[in-house]
Formats: structure tokens, C-alpha cells, sequence
């Protein structure tokens, strides 16, 4: 999973607050839809400009906004001067590099976190910025692509007249959360079952350079997802330690299941990342011990060699004083001696296992 900081150099010189998309453009327009409920009523309507919202913004009811792409920067603006959101809050949501992160302001709290989705087959990680503005009775979720990540939490509202929409906003953040961080569990399993076919390849006879390759690519994949989860952990932590009256008693131990989660997607994280360096381990010995088994062979080869270069050596000496040259028998005897030098050395080698 790589994740590019060049866009941010566009910003350079720029004063604080500048509000300049970074990152790749995933999508081209903004899109707006909102869902509005309370109790026993529900509203789902799409959005076609920002001043049609207003009238929901000191609603008693609860209010999600769902902004989908951040190109079009004079939304965000809009979005902002409506519901008095700082200007560094707004630079932020349009850096997509931002480390997900809680802060606590006056009137709303700020939310960043990671949405990770695996691609099957050639596993790769895509993460993508998700951001959140709690505001009392109102949220505001600012993503960079159309997806159905949060397609769970929307069927919820639709289907649920309970304890899901006699709740509040924080509890509506909570569950936005819970449903992304959930998504690290999907993402783990794909992982598990490409770590289950390198140890399945590593006890045949699959091993070669593209198992290398994949090994390290996993590693890299590793390294991604704990970047985009690990500041989850401190995100929930402060969370539950926040004071804000837009986060209520009742929502904590929610938040405290959250938190276990992130926790237990960390935990596997670190399991996966030993097993790859494990099975690294594994493939470097396994190309060792092959490379051993051929210096093994030249050596046998070269050893049985060695007595029979130095006995054609030996004669092959022009010296006019070698009884041997002129005695009838002495060639027959020295291939009698090449022939039997071999098999007693190997007849040697095999009784010490070394062959």
C-alpha cells in the first residue's frame, strides 16, 4: 500500500488555512446526500447545493451529510462558512495524507481515520481518508470516493425505528467508526489466506523469485495497514477521555468495543507481520540448503578429481629418469588406478552420508 506525499509540495508557500485538495482526485465532482431521522421518522434525500441543508442545521432531528469527493474545494468552503468550521480543519479534510486523529473543539469535534479495502487476487491494500464533524443533532462525513463502505450503517437507519435512531449524533459517529475499523478485519482475512498460500508453496516445490516478490510485497502491505491503524488506538483513547458534551456517558462503552477492536486488528497485525518474517526466514533457508546441495555435488566431483589430476600430473612430467614410462603395464595400471580411485571415494562418501 503506498501512499504518495509529493501533492503536498502544491501547497508549498502557501499561507495556513489554504484550502487546496492533496491527493489523488478519486473523484471528479463533490456529491451530497443526506439522511435525516429521528425515533419513528426517516429522511433520505440527495443534495444538490450546500444552502439547502441550513434548514436541518438547528433541526432537533439527526442530520447526516455525506460528502463523496473532495475535488470541488468551493463545497468544503461552503460547507464551513454554514456550520463556522475553523479553516485548519478545513485544510485538513482536503489533505488525504492526514494521520487519523480527534480533536476537540468548541462547538463540534473533528474525526480523521483510514478506510482500508483489500483487493482480491493480487492482494493490495486501498486506504482512503475518512473524515467526520460532530456537531450537536449533526454529522458530516467527507470522503474521497463513492464506495459502499458505509453502506451498513445506512441499511441500520433505514431498517432500524429502535435504540439506533433514538440515539444521537455521537452514537451515529460511533457506529460510522466501528463499521471502518471493522473493514480491518475483512482486509486480514484476505491477508491470512495469501500467508496460507506462501506456506503452502513454501512446503512444495514453488519457491523461486516471484515468491521472494510476494513475500516482500506482503511485508510492505503490513507495514500500510499498521500505519492507517495503529493512531486508531489513540484516536478512541481520546475519545473516551474527552470531556465534550457532544459525547455522551451512554456512548462510551460503545466506543470501548471500538477501541477492542482496533486493538485485536492490531494484535493480528503484528501476528501476520511475524509469520512473514517467518516464512522469509523459511524461503531463505530453503534457496540456502538448494545452494548447498549444489556446492555438495561440485565438491564430491572435485574431490574425486583431485587425486586423479594429480596422478596424470605426475606423468604427464617431461623428465627423461621415470621408470614407470618405459615399464609394459604402466598404462593399463594407471587406469586400473583412474577406475578404482572413483568408486572407493564414493563407496567412502556414501558410507559417511555424505551423499
Amino acid at each position: 500500500m503506498k501512499e504518495s506525499l509529493t501533492d503536498a509540495s502544491g501547497k508549498t508557500g502557501l499561507p495556513p488555512g489554504s484550502l487546496v485538495h492533496v491527493g489523488d482526485v478519486l473523484l471528479q465532482h463533490t456529491a451530497l446526500s443526506l439522511i435525516d431521522f429521528t425515533k419513528d421518522t426517516f429522511t433520505e434525500t440527495p443534495v444538490d447545493t450546500v444552502d439547502t441543508i441550513a434548514k436541518y442545521r438547528d433541526s432537533e432531528t439527526v442530520t447526516w451529510l455525506l460528502v463523496e469527493g473532495l475535488a470541488d474545494t468551493a463545497v468544503i468552503r461552503r460547507i464551513g462558512e454554514l456550520f463556522n468550521i475553523h479553516q485548519l480543519v478545513l485544510e485538513d479534510i482536503l489533505n488525504t495524507h492526514q494521520r487519523p486523529k480527534f480533536e476537540e473543539y468548541e462547538d463540534y469535534l473533528f474525526i480523521v481515520i483510514k478506510s482500508l479495502v483489500a483487493q482480491e487476487g493480487d492482494f493490495r491494500v486501498v486506504s482512503e481518508q475518512v473524515s467526520l464533524l460532530v456537531l450537536p443533532n449533526f454529522v458530516i462525513v467527507f470522503k474521497e470516493k463513492q464506495d459502499d463502505i458505509l453502506s451498513p450503517v445506512q441499511q441500520r437507519i433505514r431498517a432500524s425505528k429502535g435504540r439506533f435512531r433514538s440515539r444521537g449524533a455521537d452514537f451515529l459517529a460511533y457506529s460510522i467508526l466501528d463499521t471502518i475499523i471493522d473493514q480491518g478485519f475483512n482486509v486480514l482475512d484476505l491477508l491470512d489466506d495469501e500467508i496460507n498460500a506462501l506456506e503452502d508453496g513454501l512446503l512444495g516445490a514453488e519457491q523461486g523469485q516471484a515468491m521472494l516478490n510476494t513475500i516482500l510485497r506482503l511485508k510492505r502491505e503490513i507495514v500500510g495497514i499498521r500505519r492507517c491503524v495503529s493512531p486508531v488506538r489513540e484516536l478512541l483513547n481520546d475519545m473516551l477521555r474527552s470531556e465534550s458534551p457532544l459525547i455522551v456517558q451512554d456512548t462510551h462503552i460503545y466506543l470501548r468495543d471500538a477501541y477492542d477492536h482496533a486493538i485485536r486488528i492490531l494484535e493480528s497485525i503484528e501476528i501476520h507481520r511475524d509469520l512473514l518474517a517467518g516464512l522469509l526466514d523459511i524461503y531463505i533457508s530453503s534457496v540456502n540448503n538448494k545452494m548447498n546441495e549444489v556446492m555438495k555435488v561440485l565438491t564430491v566431483f572435485a574431490s574425486i578429481f583431485i587425486p586423479l589430476t594429480f596422478l596424470a600430473g605426475i606423468y604427464g612430467m617431461n623428465f627423461d629418469y621415470m621408470p614407470e614410462l618405459h615399464w609394459r603395464w604402466a598404462y593399463p595400471a594407471l587406469w586400473l588406478v583412474f577406475i578404482a580411485t572413483p568408486v572407493v571415494l564414493l563407496v567412502y562418501f556414501r558410507n559417511k552420508d555424505w551423499l
